[in-house]
């Protein structure tokens, strides 16, 4: 949960001083793993007590903000040769140094919440204080236990404050007895397998005029300028906000979707093989635009997100030749990408998208089941990639279906 931090200017270069200590300290820790090759995670956490013995202001920020920068390099580390390990294609994200840094993260430690939980107070020796808290997240009802993390956020239009709460918000919902399949496009946010088509939003298209004039601002002034620095804010402000309206519009639309239906397959859009790689469509400079605009990916999360939630099913299908087979007869009809309409010698006349929202459904239900029994043994259900067999299955499905 996140509130809009109500600050006083001392408190925003405080929080500024304590970003830039915690950018340090996760630069200065990855620099000492690069020079140390084979160090492990008890050598890295000895470093950065060195560093709080050494510099001042480091040891004037929570110790355990340090320890989560330091856990911010072990993600990169182990994130890195987990892609080399896996043989991930292209590069595989080999830790870098942070020049921009906009959040500091705190534990159990460090802050302490005002008795009517509308304020809170960092207690370490950088000078942030005491910090209104401004939202309508009822962060009254939780134990002060169940926070497990406290993070300050500088976005373009303030500073906010992140809670992360240990509770279980799973809902059980009744079943609907319906299955949908979804194709996501370029013409249409997505068609599902009954022919519903979401109209795409655009929102990049639609405030690019907007963001091509703040744009002009910035290139007019001054570098180093004061004038210059309120011109990048309000074109970063102008950037948050669209970014905002497509995650918005992802949240909504996963949300309906997965309470309208007990398992919804989509085309999985992501950077892993077998997938629908994003990463590689945008290289097409005629499509790229569009499709970062689209926020595929996003819209997967939040199906995912919700999907666990409210303990639907949600299958990621493997998309080679969703647009190409026939839905009805299974015959490969091959077609460009301008081909719009999917025409089969047997008789079958759909929308390209539609077929394809068809076909992968087609393929969910056929490898996972009948669709009242998608919970592992936890009762909880279960996001699984499907394709070249189970091979990337996640968790484990109890199933009734006699093919298994």
């Amino acid at each position: 949960m996140e509130f809009k931090a109500v600050l006083k200017e001392p408190q925003k270069l405080a929080i500024n001083e304590a970003i830039r200590t915690a950018r340090f300290v996760r630069n200065k820790v990855l620099r000492y793993w690069m020079d140390n090759r084979g160090t492990g995670k008890k050598e890295l956490y000895r470093y950065n007590t060195q560093l709080r013995e050494e510099f001042k202001f480091v040891k004037d920020l929570n110790s355990h903000a340090c320890q989560a920068s330091v856990e911010n390099v072990e993600r990169a580390i182990k994130r890195f040769f987990d892609n080399c390990k896996n043989k991930v294609p292209g590069k595989k994200g080999y830790p870098r140094f942070k020049k921009y840094f906009r959040s500091v993260e705190y534990k159990q430690s460090g802050w302490k919440l005002s008795p009517d939980k509308k304020s809170i107070k960092f207690t370490d020796k950088k000078g942030i204080g005491q910090v209104k808290l401004k939202g309508t997240w009822d962060l009254w009802r939780f134990d002060q236990k169940l926070i497990k993390r406290v993070r300050i956020v500088q976005r373009a239009d303030g500073y906010y404050v992140q809670f992360c709460v240990k509770i279980d918000n799973s809902e059980q919902l009744e079943a609907t007895g319906f299955t949908v399949g979804l194709d996501v496009g370029l013409k249409e946010f997505y068609t599902d397998s009954d022919g519903y088509t979401e109209r795409l939003p655009r929102f990049y298209r639609n405030g690019e005029k907007r963001l091509k004039f703040y744009q002009r601002r910035v290139s007019r002034k001054k570098k180093g300028s004061a004038n210059r620095k309120k011109a990048i804010n309000k074109l970063g402000r102008q950037h948050l906000k669209i970014s905002r309206q497509r995650e918005e519009h992802a949240k909504r639309l996963a949300r309906c979707v997965i309470r309208s239906n007990d398992l919804v397959a989509y085309v999985r859009a992501a950077c892993r093989r077998q997938d629908l790689r994003v990463k590689n469509l945008v290289k097409n400079h005629c499509l790229a635009k569009s499709i970062n605009d689209a926020g595929w990916y996003q819209f997967r999360e939040w199906l995912e997100y919700f999907g666990q939630k409210f303990g639907r099913v949600t299958v990621a299908v493997n998309p080679a030749y969703t647009s190409q087979n026939c839905s009805s007869c299974g015959k490969v009809v091959k077609k460009s990408l301008s081909t719009r309409t999917h025409i089969c010698e047997c008789g079958c006349q759909l929308d390209r998208d539609h077929n394809a929202a068809k076909n992968i459904l087609t393929r969910a239900l056929s490898t996972v089941g009948h669709t009242g029994t998608f919970l592992n043994a936890r009762g909880e259900s279960t996001s699984t990639l499907l394709g070249s067999g189970l091979d990337e299955q996640v968790g484990s499905l109890n199933r009734e279906s006699p093919g298994f």
